[in-house]
This record gives C-alpha cells, structure tokens and sequence, in this order.
C-alpha cells in the first residue's frame, strides 16, 4: 500500500503533462477526467490495512541528504479526508471543463497541477519536500487567475494572490528551516513524535510558521488577496482555492507549526484566538454589505477559516477535533456554492444581487441547491457545517475565563453568517423574476451528477459525523 502514496501524487501530473502535450486534440478533456478519477481511486485504497494510530503507510528514501531533503511519504486520519478531497475536487473540476467544451484544455491541466502538488503537500513527511510541495501549488494558481479569470480583474488578482503568497512563504521557510536546524531532522512525524522543538524556540518558530500559514488560510488580516482571487478566478479556480489551497493554510497550522511548537502554539493561542474572533465578527459584517454573489461566497471563506483557527487556539481534544472537521466541511460546502454560483453567473450573466431575482421560479431545481448550500454554510443542524462551528464555541467556552467572550464572538459571528446568507437567498432566490433570469434553464443532468457528491458528503457528515472524527482520533498531532 505504501507504493500507492506514489501513485497519489504521480497520477495528476503525469495527467497534466499528457493534457498540456495534447491540449489541441478534441480528446484532451477525457485524458484530464480520466488522470483524475484514477487518482481518486488510488486514494480510496489508502484505508485499506491501515494501522490503528500514527501513520497508516510510510515511504522514504534519501534525496539529498546533505539538505535534509527525502522523499518522504506518509498518510494518517488527519492527512487522507485532505488528500481525499483534494482528489474529488480535481476529478470535479476536470468533468466539468469536459461538460464546457469551449474551455481550453490547457486550464484541465493546471487543475491536474495543482492537484498533484497539492497532494504532495498532504503526504509529505519532510519538511524540505513539504516546502517545495507547497511552493510548486503557487505557479499553476497564478496562472488559472491570471489567464482563465475575469479579464477586467485577473491581473491585479493574480499579482495580489503572488505577493501574498511569496511573501508568507518566506517566513514559512525561515520556521521550517529554524525547526531543522534547532532538531536536527527534517522529518515531521519523527519531530512531532520527539515533542517538536526546544522551548527556547517554540515561540519563534511558531510566529513564523503561523503568519506563513495565516496568508493562505486566510487568517485576518492577512486576507484581503482571497476576496479579489475569487472574484477573478474562473469558477473551477474558485473551487481548488476553497476547497483545497485554503486547505494547505489550515493543515499546515494545525498539524506543522502546531505539530513542531506545541509550547509555542500555547504561548501565543490567545493572539491567535482573538485575531480568529475579529475575522469571524468583520467578515459577517462585510458580507451583509456586499453587492456580488461570488465576492459574498468568497469573503464569507474568511469567517469560516476563522472558526477553524479559533477551535485550534483552544488548544483541546475537542477544539483540535473541531478545527479538524470544519477544514472538511468547509472543503464540500463552499466548492459547492462556487458551482452553483458559477451557473447562476453562466446563465445570467451577472452576479449582482440586485440584478438577479426569482430564481425560484425561473429555475427552481438550481435555487434549491443554492438553498441548500446557503443553509449548509451557515451551519444548520444536520448538515456539515454545524459541527465544527458548534464545537468551536463549545471548545472556546470550555475554556473559561476570557475564553468565554470569545465564545460569544464567533456565535454572533454564526448568527452573521445566517443573516447575510438568508440575505442572499431573498435577493437571489424569492421576489419578481428579474429581467436577467428570464429564460435561464435549469439544472441538467450533467452538472447535477458533478455536484451531486459534494451534496452526499455535506448531508453524509452532518447526519453521521463519527465517520471522519474516528479517524482524526489516531492522527499525529
């Protein structure tokens, strides 16, 4: 099984060179689709004989040793439901450029890219192959923004999304390579499994790997590239920077600069906690305001990442189990609103709510998906987005004092969430027809299949969310 993490990773780029090499033939989309749910496959096997805690299959070997560099692989409860929905979000993607002919074969294989990078960054058990992972994201990224996006936005878009990358990727660098020099290895399991880093750097090391991981998260105030990204990017960009890219920010929070400084992490949960409650308050208050569907589904990402630092500030079973779930939760809800959002926009033309109205009459299969999207992202019981928002408050209350305000904080925060959200569907959904949605069609058969199991796992881990939570039990953290 341990060949497989190979696999996991090679299948989507050796997919996305064969798609770039073919990009001109009429059968480049079906070599996309196909790279990717073979990929899906081979992360669907990686369960199978996993042990009961820590890593479930290793691979290694020497690389560069003199750099600390090894290609080292590894997979756990807490990496694979990443891994598994970075590949179900590729395979997604690539269908639905195969649904638009029109779109250029050249964007299928930068999906395909930053999937396989992407992938890499989940399974990587070296801090230097980490970092090159996370870096090699970047590239194909810029390059959907840049030359798929809004033509009136993606420039500015693409160079924000740039330099606020680089920019935390070099303090991410300088933590990484701090925690190496002070452990002496670059394996992230075995530093995790030692404790992490001296006490004496903790702290240092922690700022420094945070504040890289806040700018992709995002984490206020280190946000503001994301809204302008979303709102340029093509609507399967959208899709990769929610449900994956954020992702990476997240992950590499709880798991690398908490796994490596847990002391640190301690030291600075309060900073990090209120930083997290302000981005749940100010995105629920921008949102109320915004006048563009898409740049309302992406400005509302900055809240929901805001649960999921907060939960990890808590510092408990039940926070970190939180911060764990929301991240996923997160990963299927919103994808699925940018598809939705996406159709709305294909259809008519415009985003702006109030040129758009009486969708439930006009296409009313599409305006109950986007209804049931909305009630999932503002965290209705049964439904994915509940348990990690609810147990946010539950983990920041548990922990007393002026926890407990916080606490506070992220439900108003919630209660924001409902306000904007409902908001939107009135605009959108109910009133006179607008001029805009006359006509549109429907739903079809193809692009209910692509959505469909975003909705399954949306409904699947509201209903049973025991399923994942077992799993983030035996992770290494």
């Amino acid at each position: 099984m341990s060949a497989l993490l190979v696999v996991a990773v090679a299948l989507p780029l050796v997919g996305s060179l064969a798609v770039w090499g073919l990009r001109r033939e009429p059968f480049a989309h079906r070599i996309g689709v196909a790279a990717a749910g073979l990929s899906l496959v081979t992360v669907a096997l990686l369960p199978i004989g996993r042990a009961g805690s820590g890593w479930w299959h290793e691979l290694g070997f020497a690389w560069a040793p003199s750099l600390y560099l090894d290609f080292a692989l590894a997979v756990d409860g807490i990496s694979w439901p990443l891994v598994a929905l970075t590949a179900l979000l590729g395979l997604l993607c690539c269908l639905h450029n195969a649904l638009h002919r029109d779109t250029s074969a050249t964007l299928t294989s930068l999906l395909l890219a930053v999937q396989g990078a992407s992938t890499l960054v989940f399974l990587a058990d070296n801090l230097v192959l980490f970092f090159i992972a996370f870096e090699a994201v970047l590239l194909p990224m810029w390059a959907i923004i840049h030359h798929f996006g809004n033509p009136a936005a993606r420039r500015h878009a693409a160079a924000k999304f740039a330099l606020f990358t680089v920019a935390g990727s070099l303090l991410m660098a300088t933590g990484l390579f701090a925690a190496i020099a002070d452990t002496g290895s670059a394996g992230l399991g075995a530093i995790i499994r030692g404790g992490g880093v001296s006490a004496d750097v903790s702290l240092l090391v922690f700022a420094l790997l945070a504040i890289g991981f806040a700018v992709k998260a995002p984490l206020w105030p280190l946000h503001s590239w994301l809204p302008d990204a979303h709102t340029a990017a093509p609507t399967v960009g959208s899709v990769l920077l929610a449900g994956v890219l954020l992702k990476l920010g997240t992950y590499g929070l709880i798991r690398v600069a908490g796994g490596l400084a847990p002391e640190g992490a301690a030291e600075a949960a309060p900073v990090l906690a209120v930083l997290a409650a302000l981005g749940i308050l100010i995105a629920g208050l921008v949102c109320l305001r915004l006048p563009e569907l898409k740049r309302l589904i992406a400005y509302s990402s900055v809240g929901h990442m805001g649960f999921v630092v907060l939960a990890f500030a808590a510092g408990t079973e039940a926070g970190i189990r939180a911060a764990l779930f929301g991240n996923l939760a997160h990963g299927l809800i919103t994808p699925l609103l940018f598809f939705l959002v996406g159709a709305v926009k294909d259809r008519t033309h415009t985003g702006r709510l109030d040129a758009l109205g009486g969708l439930r009459i006009a296409a009313p299969a599409l305006a109950g998906l986007l209804g049931f999207g909305a009630l999932a992202s503002l965290g209705l019981p049964g439904l994915a987005g509940f348990w990690g928002e609810a147990f946010t408050v539950y983990a920041a209350a548990e922990r007393g004092g002026e926890w407990i305000a916080l606490a506070a904080a992220a439900a108003f925060g919630a209660f924001l969430a409902a306000a904007y959200l409902l908001r939107m569907l009135k605009r959108v959904s109910h009133g006179p027809v607008a001029p805009a949605a006359l006509g549109i069609g429907d739903v079809r058969v193809a692009e209910a299949a692509i959505w469909a199991p975003l909705v399954l796992g949306t409904l699947v881990l509201g209903l049973a969310p025991g399923l994942v939570l077992h799993l983030f039990a035996g992770g290494l953290l």
